[in-house]
């Protein structure tokens, strides 16, 4: 099962939960805000999250996760680069909307990690590392389902902005070439502020033409 919830903060991002239909254990991915709207869709399902995963650490996709680890107890992970970004608020964005935030207690997985259900040792998610929108930037593959987790490096119809710190253009196209449009065209991306597309969709836009 996957349910998006839109959270609000400072912007709008995706929130998704990632979820086994027989265990009803999952992932939570990125938690950008309103925590407790996030804490009643898991109560009210009966979900058991086992990890948060980060797709990259802006303040607009973490924004929810110091009170969903004092509540819920929870392991968030991230890629190892992530650490740049979560531990300086001008990284992670949010000194320049007025206020500081960091977060501790986060487990830096290794590139291309597999990530499992302790419930389901079958229910398994590939991180794959995507710098260009940020160096830590990832995303977060499931063959079996044909669904990619991908933050904010590729859009319905659009791409990742390079602008903020540690964004990289080049990087970018190039590792989404590499690494996104070679998966199968069935692939439904879910990125962190547009609807679904899926890969076969974007490998035929004209900037990858």
């Amino acid at each position: 099962m996957i349910l998006q919830t839109e959270v609000h903060g400072v912007f709008a991002t995706n929130s998704y939960f990632y979820i086994d239909d027989e265990t009803r254990h999952g992932f939570l991915i990125d938690a950008g805000a309103q925590a407790d709207e996030l804490l009643k869709i898991i109560n009210l399902r009966g979900f058991t999250i086992e990890k948060i995963l980060l797709t990259h650490g802006h303040f607009d996709h973490i924004g929810a996760i110091p009170e969903l680890q004092a509540r819920l107890n929870v392991e968030v992970c991230m890629q190892k680069n992530g650490r740049d970004y979560v531990k300086n608020p001008e990284w992670n964005l949010s000194a320049y909307f007025g206020f500081d935030m960091t977060l501790d207690g986060v487990t830096y997985f290794d590139d291309f990690s597999e990530i499992t259900l302790s419930a389901n040792k079958n229910f398994v998610l590939k991180l794959i590392p995507l710098a260009g929108h940020t160096t830590d930037s990832a995303i977060y593959y499931s063959e079996k389902g044909s669904v990619a987790f991908v933050g904010d490096s590729i859009f319905l119809g659009s791409l990742g902005r390079v602008d903020f710190p540690g964004g990289d253009e080049a990087t970018l196209y190039k590792n989404l070439k590499e690494k996104i449009l070679t998966l199968p065209d069935d692939t439904v991306l879910l990125s962190g502020h547009s609807a679904p597309t899926t890969v076969g969709n974007e490998k035929f836009r004209p900037w990858f033409r």
